[in-house]
C-alpha cells in the first residue's frame, strides 16, 4: 500500500484535507462568491450580525464576512510562499552538504545556524526597510529564515541513506550523485519534506498574522485573516466577539494542516504505528500501549519468592 493510500485510509487525514479543500476553495473562489466588495465602506459601521451582513460589519462598515472570504487568497498565498521559498533553499542544500566534501558541509552547516539564530522579526523588518514594505518581501524573509528546518530534515535523511549498501553499490558501479539522489534518495526524503511542508505552512499563517500586528506584508486595506485579526482587538468594547471570526479559520487551517502532518508520519512509517483519534492528535497524546502479560512458562517472580533450602 502506498503512503497516499494509507493517508487516505485515516479518518483524521480525511477531516484534515476536508477542511483543506474548503480553505482552498475560498483561496481561489471566495473573493467572487463574496457578498460585498471587500473594501467598500459604508456608514454601518461596527454592526453586529444580522441578515444583511451575516458576520456584522467593521470599524469603516466594511462586510466582515466579504473580507474573510477574499482575505483567504492572500493569506494562503503568503503561507505558501514561505514553504516554497523555505523547500528551494533548504532542501537542495540539505542534499548536497552530504556529498559536497568537508569545506562544503562545513559552510553548509555554519549558514544553516546563523540563520537559526536570527530572530524572524528583526529580520524580516530589515529585509522590509531595505527592499521596500510588501507581501512578497516580507514572506521571502520568513522563507529564508524557514530553510533551516528543511535543510535539516533532508540532510538528516541522506546522511542514513549515504552508508547503505545499495547507494555505495550504485557509486561503485560508477553511477552519477544526481542519479542516485534522483533514484535512491528523493523517494525517502521526499515523505519527511512534506510533513515538514505541512506543519511550516501552518507556523506561516501564524508568523503572517503576527506581522500584520507591526504593519508589515499586506497594508491596508487589503484583507487577510492576521490584518483583520489586529484590527478587531482595537474595538474589543465595542465587539467582543469580532476577533473570533479570523480566528476560527487560522485555527481550523493550522490544526488541519498539523494533524496532516501527523498522519503523513504515520503513513510514511515502515513500521505500523497504534492509530490516535483526532482529539488525541489536537492535544498530542499518544495511544496506550496494551500491557505486555507474563509468560506463564518462565514465571521468574514466583520462583524468586521460594525461600532457598
Amino acid at each position: 500500500m502506498t503512503t497516499l493510500r494509507r493517508l487516505l485510509s485515516i479518518p483524521s487525514a480525511q477531516v484534515s484535507l476536508v477542511i483543506l479543500a474548503g480553505v482552498v476553495f475560498l483561496a481561489v473562489f471566495g473573493e467572487a462568491l463574496a457578498p460585498y466588495d471587500a473594501l467598500r465602506q459604508s456608514p454601518q459601521i461596527l454592526q453586529g450580525p444580522s441578515t444583511g451582513h451575516l458576520l456584522g460589519t467593521d470599524y469603516v462598515g466594511r462586510d466582515v464576512l466579504s473580507r474573510l472570504m477574499a482575505g483567504t487568497r492572500l493569506s494562503v498565498v503568503g503561507a505558501v510562499e514561505v514553504v516554497l521559498v523555505g523547500m528551494l533553499l533548504g532542501v537542495p542544500t540539505g542534499l548536497a552538504s552530504v556529498w559536497a566534501g568537508r569545506a562544503g558541509e562545513w559552510f553548509a552547516l555554519r549558514l544553516s545556524e546563523t540563520l537559526t539564530v536570527l530572530p524572524f522579526t528583526v529580520f524580516t523588518i530589515a529585509v522590509a526597510a531595505t527592499l521596500g514594505n510588501g507581501m512578497t518581501q516580507a514572506m521571502i524573509a520568513v522563507g529564508i529564515l524557514s530553510a533551516p528546518a528543511f535543510f535539516r530534515i533532508s540532510r538528516a535523511v541522506a546522511l542514513g541513506l549515504r552508508t547503505t549498501q545499495y547507494v555505495e553499490s550504485a557509486e561503485l558501479m560508477g553511477a552519477s550523485t544526481w542519479w542516485i539522489l534522483r533514484t535512491h534518495v528523493w523517494s525517502k526524503v521526499a515523505p519527511n519534506v512534506a510533513v515538514a511542508a505541512a506543519q511550516a505552512t501552518g507556523a506561516a499563517l501564524l508568523v503572517i498574522a503576527s506581522l500584520a500586528f507591526l504593519g508589515i506584508g499586506v497594508t491596508p486595506p487589503a484583507p487577510t485573516w492576521g490584518g483583520m485579526l489586529a484590527a478587531d482587538l482595537g474595538y474589543l468594547e465595542l465587539q467582543p466577539w469580532a476577533p473570533l471570526f479570523p480566528g476560527i479559520p487560522m485555527l481550523l487551517t493550522v490544526g488541519a494542516l498539523n494533524i496532516l502532518a501527523d498522519c503523513l508520519r504515520e503513513a510514511a512509517a515502515d513500521t505500523p504505528r497504534a492509530r490516535r483519534g483526532l482529539l488525541a492528535r489536537l492535544v498530542g497524546r499518544t495511544p496506550a500501549r496494551p500491557a505486555i502479560a507474563a509468560d506463564p512458562a518462565f514465571p521468574t517472580k514466583e520462583l524468586d519468592r521460594v525461600p532457598a533450602r
